[in-house]
């Protein structure tokens, strides 16, 4: 996915309009979110929102209310996998909400385009590739983007701040070193070709140094954690090593990283079922 649309620096234009007065709101029936209205004064494009241990999802109108609410569970069970209603690294997410960090799900692509309050961080997820069934069917078929986004969030925003000399997004970190390694070397800009023997390969130009730890840091523990195992045909161009096992043996730098207790990453793939 191109980084690009979905973390943000200078200005955007702002293309949207106020929510509608006495717009009616479904607060839908989830034990333990509830939708309300958008009432921030900002992000006028998005008329509802769900708040999630202190971090917002935003939601225009034609975002189902269903995929709202599906993408505050998956970021409720990253940031407590455990499901016993404690975050489990409040550092983590105290960083989050220090920097304003929030999530907005759109329906039309004009929706990617609005105005960014100051100091904000935002990732986006659409509706149509918001697909809450996949883990709970057995991880085949149309992937689940919410297991990606909202996971750049928590590291983009959360762990790289957190923990800047391990998890931070530029050249000389312990995430970074083992990227290189992945890569085959230390490459500021998408090579003509990666080493054979790389087994991350991403090519999308746009991709910067910091985009490419981003998103090295989703494929390794998304693997870890099980989401990759049925689509190897589908991803290898860009990651090869798509089980905890493959993880493991190949890539024992960043398994080691992820697996380490101190950072308490989730042990659990999310599944949107919350159950706190």
């Amino acid at each position: 996915m191109n980084y690009t649309t979905f973390f943000f620096a200078g200005i955007i234009l702002f293309m949207g309009t106020a929510c509608k007065k006495n717009e009616t709101i479904d607060p839908g029936n989830d034990p333990n979110f509830t939708i309300v209205a958008n009432d921030d004064g900002k992000l006028k494009k998005f008329n509802r929102k769900v708040e999630v241990f202190g971090i917002n999802i935003y939601a225009s109108r034609k975002v189902e209310d269903s995929k709202l609410l599906h993408a505050a569970n998956v970021m409720a069970q990253y940031l407590d996998n455990d499901e016993d209603g404690v975050v489990d690294n409040q550092l983590v997410v105290d960083a989050m909400i220090d920097r304003k960090a929030y999530l907005f799900m759109w329906k039309k692509k004009l929706d990617r385009l609005h105005d960014i309050p100051k100091g904000w961080e935002g990732q986006d997820l659409g509706n149509d590739e918001t697909h809450p069934t996949f883990v709970s069917s057995g991880k085949t078929g149309a992937f689940d983007a919410t297991l990606e986004e909202v996971f750049h969030l928590i590291t983009h925003v959360g762990y790289a701040n957190v923990y800047p000399e391990v998890f931070g997004e530029s050249s000389g970190t312990s995430i970074s070193d083992a990227m290189d390694i992945a890569r085959g070397g230390n490459f500021d800009k998408i090579p003509d070709s990666y080493p054979a023997d790389a087994w991350y390969t991403y090519d999308d130009g746009t991709c910067k140094y910091d985009c490419q730890v981003t998103e090295y840091h989703y494929w390794a523990l998304t693997s870890i954690l099980g989401a990759q195992e049925n689509r190897l045909s589908e991803i290898e161009h860009e990651w090869r090593l798509n089980t905890k096992e493959k993880v493991e043996s190949q890539d024992p730098a960043i398994y080691e990283l992820l697996t380490n207790p101190e950072y308490k990453f989730p042990t659990v793939l999310p599944d949107g079922t919350y159950k706190h």
